[in-house]
């Protein structure tokens, strides 16, 4: 594939998936073309070779069209945590549509898109039920489609694990709502590489693959881990749904970017582990590296957690 549309690709999965299809090289890894509103988001993609990055928002259909136009696939990530319902329609279901009607007007039929495990129609929260829309307005089209379902990611830059860790160094006791929701953590790399993958296997055609670790955790015990690999070792205390609450309506009085909202307490309800009934990481040949295999490294030496992550490339590969 000579000319591949990354959307969403400066984000936390995008850089990884841009790194991988510029390890590919002559395989899936073509020119590739990331548009982003803010061209500083995309300013640690600048050294890969191949990658350009273009200002543009994906979200003006004229502009999306223009985007489209001549590529041989284009790969979806564009994905929110957190927003209001129409914040989450926006992103998870409006554009998704949009990609769909200009893939058919120009004739581009590969398109690889990226949903979360759990996406249900009448799933708990807005999240959940607008990543199921979004699936839904694609595979409503016709289109040479392959939707990956993966679970809560790690890696070297992630939002998750880190936040437990800088949480961990800075409170000697960590109360904890969702506890006791079940988790099968993925590493970032694996899905990037499985993406890859699904760009150049057309066996993946019309499939949607579950993207899990190789083992299931509870957050708690996931939290409780983090601590210990940072350095940090904490009491987590379960607390209640309505505790919860009251703690999330306390935080979202702080500036910036919440820790947590109502909508994320809704999705922590559903289990995010594969179901079992679906292909996974394994039917593309990626066996999922262990969470505690490379989550020590992550949290304890930036510079070693790369390097583990050449090193797990290189044995896969």
């Amino acid at each position: 594939m000579d000319s591949i549309l990354v959307l969403g690709g400066t984000g936390f999965l995008g850089r990884a998936v841009c790194e991988e299809l510029v390890r590919q090289g002559g395989g899936a890894g073509g020119r590739l073309i990331v548009p982003t509103r803010q061209p500083l988001h995309g300013r640690q993609l600048l050294p890969l070779p191949s990658v350009e990055i273009a200002q543009a928002d994906v979200h003006d259909d004229h502009t999306l069209a223009r985007l489209v136009a001549g590529r041989d696939a284009v790969i979806n990530l564009v994905g929110i945590l957190h927003g209001s319902s129409a914040d989450f329609e926006r992103a998870h279901v409006a554009l998704p549509r949009r990609i769909a009607q200009a893939c058919m007007r120009a004739g581009v039929r590969r398109v690889v898109h990226v949903s979360a495990l759990g996406a249900q129609a009448g799933g708990p929260s807005h999240y959940l039920r607008s990543k199921a829309a979004g699936e839904a307005a694609l595979k409503g089209a016709e289109l040479d489609l392959t939707v990956l379902r993966p679970s809560v990611m790690f890696g070297a830059e992630d939002h998750f694990l880190n936040l437990f860790a800088r949480l961990s160094r800075r409170l000697p006791v960590l109360p904890l709502a969702g506890a006791h929701s079940r988790l099968q953590p993925v590493w970032v790399d694996d899905v990037a590489r499985g993406m890859a993958a699904c760009l150049v296997r057309p066996d993946t055609i019309g499939l949607t693959l579950e993207c899990a670790g190789p083992r299931v955790t509870t957050l708690r015990e996931l939290v409780e881990a983090v601590g210990r690999w940072s350095g940090h070792p904490r009491r987590v205390i379960p607390i209640s749904d309505s505790l919860a609450r009251l703690q999330i309506a306390l935080l979202s009085l702080l500036p910036g970017e919440p820790l947590m909202t109502q909508d994320n307490l809704l999705s922590l309800g559903v289990p995010n582990i594969a179901t079992g009934g679906l292909p996974t990481l394994y039917k593309l040949g990626i066996d999922p590296a262990p969470l505690e295999a490379v989550a020590p490294l992550i949290l304890g030496n930036y510079l070693q957690a790369r390097l583990v992550r050449w090193r797990a490339v290189a044995r896969k590969g």
